[in-house]
This record gives C-alpha cells, structure tokens and sequence, in this order.
C-alpha cells in the first residue's frame, strides 16, 4: 500500500517543521561545501598554486553546468511540493519521471557541445598559459560524468520533498565520505595530480546516484519509479521550465560574473588575483551552502502550505528561515574578518597567494551578515510559484548590480575595486529585495484578512 506525503506539513508547529526538514539539507550542504573545500585543500598542497588558479578558472562552466541541472531539478522538485501539497500523487510521480529524461537530456547536450569548445572557452573565462592546462585536465573529467552529476543532484532532491530529507543527507554524506577518502588516494598516492581530485567526484556521486535510485524505487513510496511516467509531457516541461528559470538564470548569471570577475582578476591582481578567489570562494560556499540548506528546508513547507492556501504558515515559516540565515552567515563575517590569514594557509604556503587571499576576504565577507536575508528571501518566491519575482531578485545581486560595478571600481580602485564590487551590489540587491518582500507579505495579510471576512459571513 503507498503512503502518503507526510500530512504534518499542513499543522506541525513551524520551528519543528523546519528542523526536521533543514536540519538533514544543512548537514548534507555543509558536508557538500567541505567536499569542495577538500578537493581545494588537497589540490593546493598536492599540486600547486597555480591548479588552484585553474580550478578557478573552472568556476563559470561549473555554473554553467549546475545552472541546466537547477533548471530541471529544482522547477520539478518545487512543483512536486505543491502538487502534493493537493494530494495530486499522479501528477507527482509523472513531474519525477519527466524530470529524469530532461536531467539526461540536457546532460548529455552539455557534454557534447562543451568538450568540443573546452580549450578557448577556458581561455574565454580568464585562464592563461599557466592555469588552462590544469582546468582542461580537471573539466574533461567532470564532463565525462556530468550526467551523473545531473541526475544525482535531481534525483536527491526528490528524495527530501517527497518527505525523506534524513536519507537525501545520507547520500550527500555518502559523496564527501567517498571522495574524501579518494582524494588523497588519487592524488598523492597515484600522483594522478589534478585530474585524481575529479575522477573522485564524480565515483562518489555514481555511488550515491545508485543510493537514490533504490530509494525511489520502493513501491510504498507515494513517489516511486515506475512504467508510464518517463514519457515527456509539455505541460509538465513547460512548468518545470518556468519554476527553475529563476535558479537557472541566478547561475548564468554566476557564470558571466565570474568571466569578467577573472578576467578583472587577471588584469590587475594575476594569475595569483584569480587563485585567490578560488579560496576565498571555497569558504564562502561553506555559509552560501548551509543557506541553501535551510531553503531546502523551507520549500516543502512553503510549498506545501502555499498550495494548501495557509498563508500565515508561510509567512512563519520564511520568517524563521531568514533569521536562522542571517545568524550563520554572521558568524561566517566574523570568523573571515578574524582569521583571514590562517584560513588561507589550510589551502597554501605560497606567499603571494597568501597575501591576495586576506585582502579579498576581508572585503568580500564584509556585507556577509545580509547576504542570508537576501538569499533565503530570493528563494521563497520560488518556492512558492512566482517566478518572475525571483528572477527578478536573481538577477538583481548577480547581473544587475554587480556587473557595472565590476566595470566601473577597477579603474578607478585596481585590485580593490575588483574585490569591493561585490559586497556594494550585496547591498543594493538587498534593500531591492526588502521591498519586494514586504509587499508580498502585504498581500498575504490581505488574503488571511479576506479568508477570515468569508468565513465569519459563512456563519
């Protein structure tokens, strides 16, 4: 017999909801950032400054690949939030099916059309003599099993909406346990340099995939792998596409900031400018990641409420989620404008390398206290449908106030101006996104207001 989505979306009490539901997302993110700061860690120290410069290089087309996954993975599990939230299991099972040939789809597409270009491309996105050789070595890899990447990533995300979010943590785990153990196997031991540190990632996730796969293979699962569903339907095409098109383009976005971050990075800092970014990224991504942890947390209940019409929950529930946000990426500031310097040696000894790093890191974790707000707030209108709001406020942070900004302080400021771009477009897309929320929650009064004036005229 199925079982049914858990119901206690719709009555528990919010601060429990949220919990159970983010406090799996959050390990599993936290393990994933560490998983990327370790491949970082040991490609510093196992190869050199300059691989850690190339794996910077790789950072565009890395968006650009999560970017496709998102457009699908999160636009289906966003959807199948909200058609169980109306106890439509059939739509739910077929939104999983359709997602699982798109994932493929563009995976492959990606693949073929990147590995022909994959040399200037890199040169495109900022690399030079010195740093392609190692983002070539490490992307000809990860491209090879990027449809594993896709369909992990998707797949894993089905898992956590459809009311098991303690088994999508497992397998994230699962990826960091593998791959932190093959790490230092493939790249010290075999001396397969820069390339060991991508063959682990991608064995590590064909590890998990085939723990996901299992899991929703399970016929009592009200979402479960079956005859029927794989069958592309252009309703359900059209709406995944139109939910992931805020995710997906705050991606592109990602990835034409980062071109003209390198290519800045490269005419006034070097080669050296770039590596440090890389770093600085890395343990940025350890706060952005435990953020998008707790959104992953919120959008089934958001999700769900929203599309049971129970606004108040929802608003509760974003809420909370902000302020739990805004407390980790404070303490992120903190620990960044504190220790700068010994941060920097976990990944290198190189001195210029060094210098750059603490620069940029004080300076780019300076607004670090607002960037949970923005980014939770970002993602809650997604969660609940309205997609040209979100790519409205994805847009604003990553094109719309930062690309000038990254065009106009250099300059003026040199290096400086590269690293305090970021942190002023931090500020201006978040009192944009301040005002949208508050009208929407505006509107939500409004329809609490109208809901309580219908049934006491029902009395």
């Amino acid at each position: 017999m199925a079982v049914s989505i858990p119901t206690e979306l719709g009555f528990e009490k919010i601060p429990k909801l949220l919990r159970q539901y983010a406090v799996p997302a959050i390990i599993a993110m936290t393990a994933s950032s560490l998983y990327n700061m370790c491949d970082s860690i040991f490609i510093g120290q196992g190869v050199g400054p300059y691989a850690i410069a190339g794996l910077a290089i790789t950072f565009p087309l890395m968006n650009l690949s999560t970017a496709f996954g998102t457009l699908v993975g999160v636009g289906a599990s966003t959807l199948m939030s909200v058609l169980l939230g109306q106890k439509n299991y059939d739509a739910a099972n077929k939104v999983m099916g359709n997602s699982i040939v798109m994932n493929i789809a563009t995976g492959v597409i990606f693949t073929l059309v990147t590995l022909l270009f994959l040399t200037p491309i890199l040169y495109f996105f900022g690399g030079s003599d010195n740093t392609v050789t190692y983002a070539r070595e490490y992307m000809i890899i990860i491209l090879g099993g990027n449809i594993i990447t896709h369909l992990y990533f998707g797949l894993n995300s089905v898992v956590r909406v459809i009311g098991f979010p303690k088994k999508a943590m497992a397998a994230t785990i699962l990826t960091v346990v593998i791959n932190c153990i093959l790490d230092p196997l493939f790249i010290f031991v075999f001396g397969w340099g820069i390339r060991g540190a991508a063959i682990a990632t991608i064995i590590s996730q064909f590890i998990a995939l085939l723990y996901i796969t299992k899991l929703i293979s399970n016929k009592n699962n009200v979402v479960h792998l079956q005859k029927g569903i794989y069958r592309l339907s252009r309703k359900i095409v059209s709406q995944t596409f139109s939910i992931g098109l805020a995710p997906f383009l705050l991606h592109i976005g990602a990835c034409l900031i980062v071109i003209v971050l390198n290519k800045q990075l490269i005419t006034y800092g070097g080669d050296m400018a770039v590596g440090a970014y890389g770093i600085i990224n890395r343990l940025g991504f350890i706060s952005i990641m435990i953020v998008i942890g707790l959104n992953q947390g919120m959008q089934p209940i958001a999700g769900y409420n929203f599309g049971a019409q129970k606004h108040e929950r929802v608003t509760s529930v974003l809420n909370l989620t902000i302020k739990w946000a805004t407390l980790v990426t404070t303490v992120s500031f903190l620990v960044a404008e504190i220790f700068p310097r010994a941060l920097t040696r976990l990944f290198t000894s190189d001195p210029e390398l060094i210098d750059h790093t603490v620069l940029g890191m004080r300076i780019y974790f300076c607004t670090f206290p607002i960037i949970g707000f923005q980014m939770v707030a970002s993602n809650f209108f997604q969660c609940i449908g309205l997609a040209k709001k979100a790519i409205f406020l994805s847009l604003t942070r990553q094109v719309i106030f930062l690309l000038p900004m990254l065009l106009i302080l250099p300059p003026i400021f040199k290096i400086g101006g590269v690293w305090w771009a970021l942190p002023a477009s931090d500020v201006m897309a978040s009192v944009m996104t301040a005002y949208m929320l508050y009208r929407q929650k505006q509107a939500f009064k409004e329809s609490i207001k109208d809901k309580l004036i219908e049934e006491i005229e029902n009395e």
